[in-house]
């Protein structure tokens, strides 16, 4: 074969192979299909139960989820708390399990793993909350042994001695972590002297150290009844007749006397709060900055929506404009994050972090620039990436047994049902940058955010850094007066 010839071969073979395959493409190809709109997404519909005790009880069918999760609300505020003994609340959550009148501490904990159940019981500013997880054919031996922690504890004494020390050892640890001594004092600092919420949830030293078994007893009998509870059970209930076993455990649980009040009335902000704070720590090579100032709850004029999107603009994720500036253009920092947090009546907005600590005045100046300046607006793809984000995750956000179980115990501590996370996530579609702007404006004029003698008029600024480095730099920012405070508290 002459070498034009072979040179001819190829490409003859190529023009074969590519008519080839543009017939057959010809042939499949069919039509891109169009990219919609996902459909409004609705939380799942629960059942509810009203036992004669006083007890809700609220069923979520989710199939193919074999565990299932068995969530308690109880309303129990922190204010009950007896003052020189604050901390009760907590070590009686944590002693719950620790022995009943039928089993001690090692059998309860033998038989919980025996029959594939997770417990666990925590106090917040919300109310008391008892978690259970257990496969779907141990649900009647599982609710009987949640029913003997919550209605037969014993308290045992050396258990009760045990969780004092173990509170008063985190106590020493909290002092020690950044972020959480930049808590202790933002409440401190932000709520009155003689509210409870400007004193740790788990009390401090003084009054940990003084709980006795009795104390703990006495405040169980008290405050742990039926009365106002909500109940929650989660997962595959296919063939699981879930409220007869429920009235044959807990039907019988003391229902106590009515308990809704004290959740309504909000917190007792400090007179002086709009000030800035320094926790003097020598020798810190990052500052924690703690910014807060008051917010909205769910109830709020103009509707919630607005609000976790302006959060989420802020500072709610790595695009959001504190870290761009911050953490991308300056590289102060690995990450602040901001967020509005209501309570059941009043909320908070805060925005907390750590930048390294040569950049502390400037990180200050900084922050409070990018708070202001939702003053002066968002932009459309702001708001519209802050909207997608938090509705277009929803579905896979409460996927799970577990995920519903909780979202619906938080918004029942709310005084809500799970209808008002239906009706938010459906709200959010009409929140535009000129709903976010007003609602931003509403929260900037009710806080007092700009009024007063400093640009950080209205916020309570906290900072627990080196005092002798980074005092004279602040105050420079003509912020405001700084406050020295000792590490120790």
């Amino acid at each position: 074969m002459s070498d034009s010839a072979a040179s001819e071969a190829p490409n003859a073979a190529t023009s074969a192979a590519t008519a080839a395959a543009a017939a057959t493409a010809a042939t499949t190809t069919v039509p891109r299909p169009a990219v919609a709109p996902p459909e409004p997404w609705s939380f799942p519909v629960g059942t509810t139960h009203d036992l004669p005790n006083g007890l809700r009880l609220v069923t979520y069918d989710v199939p193919g989820q074999y565990v299932l999760s068995v969530r308690l609300g109880l309303p129990i505020s922190l204010r009950d708390e007896p003052q020189d003994r604050e901390g009760v609340a907590t070590i009686m959550a944590r002693t719950l399990d620790e022995g009943t009148a039928q089993h001690s501490a090692e059998e309860l904990a033998r038989l919980l793993e025996r029959k594939g159940v997770s417990y666990g019981a925590g106090m917040s500013d919300a109310g008391l909350s008892v978690d259970l997880d257990v496969v779907k054919g141990n649900l009647e031996p599982a609710l009987d042994l949640l029913r003997q922690i919550l209605t037969e504890p014993v308290f045992p004494e050396a258990e009760v001695a045990r969780q004092v020390r173990t509170r008063l050892a985190e106590i020493e640890q909290e002092r020690s972590v950044a972020a959480q001594r930049a808590g202790h004092e933002f409440v401190r600092t932000f709520y009155a002297r003689d509210d409870r919420s400007s004193r740790p949830t788990g009390g401090a030293p003084e009054t940990v150290s003084a709980i006795t078994r009795e104390d703990v007893s006495a405040f169980h009998a008290r405050h742990v009844v039926a009365s106002g509870v909500t109940m929650v059970v989660a997962g595959d209930l296919e063939g699981v007749d879930v409220l007869p076993l429920v009235e044959a455990t807990l039907g019988g649980w003391r229902q106590g006397p009515s308990r809704d009040r004290f959740l309504q009335r909000p917190a007792q902000l400090a007179p002086d709060r709009s000030r800035i704070v320094l926790v003097d720590r020598p020798g810190s090579v990052q500052t924690e900055l703690v910014i807060g100032a008051p917010g909205p709850d769910r109830s709020v004029d103009g509707g919630w929506a607005p609000y976790p999107v302006i959060g989420f603009v802020l500072g709610g994720s790595p695009n959001a404009r504190i870290d761009a500036v911050l953490r991308e253009e300056k590289g102060y920092t690995y990450g602040i994050r901001s967020s509005f947090r209501p309570r059941r009546a009043g909320g908070l907005f805060l925005t907390s972090g750590s930048v390294r600590a040569d950049s502390t005045a400037e990180s200050l100046r900084l922050l409070v620039e990018i708070l202001d300046s939702g003053r002066n607006g968002f932009s459309d793809k702001e708001i519209r990436s802050g909207v997608d984000f938090i509705s277009k995750t929803a579905p896979g956000r409460y996927a799970t047994a577990d995920a519903i179980a909780d979202e619906a115990i938080s918004m029942a501590l709310d005084g809500r049902t799970t209808k008002f996370t239906t009706a938010n996530l459906r709200d959010l579609a009409a929140v535009d940058r000129s709903r976010a702007d007003g609602a931003y404006e509403r929260f900037a004029d009710a806080a007092g955010l700009g009024r007063g003698d400093t640009r950080a008029a209205g916020w309570t600024i906290v900072l627990v850094g080196d005092a002798g480095d980074h005092r004279e730099a602040i105050e420079g920012l003509g912020l405001g007066e700084v406050t020295v405070v000792s590490d120790a508290g």
